[in-house]
């Protein structure tokens, strides 16, 4: 497994107030590297503009 990038008690957390739901290790495991590659793509789209800093207008989230 990729290093966790999100707090799983926290994830759990709402699944289970939102949903009632229990969650299996791979949802974390998933979220993480959905976590890394916003990630990777905002310090892409900070280095083109030119910028050491990656913003809020870097990460783009797609299928929310």
């Amino acid at each position: 497994m990729a290093e966790v990038l999100v707090v799983t008690s926290k994830v759990k957390k709402i699944i289970k107030e939102q949903g009632g739901m229990n969650t299996s290790s791979a949802t974390i495991e998933t979220l993480s590297k959905a976590v890394e590659r916003l990630c990777l793509k905002g310090i892409e789209s900070a280095k083109a503009d030119g910028r050491k800093t990656v913003m809020d207008r870097d990460i783009i989230i797609e299928h929310l």
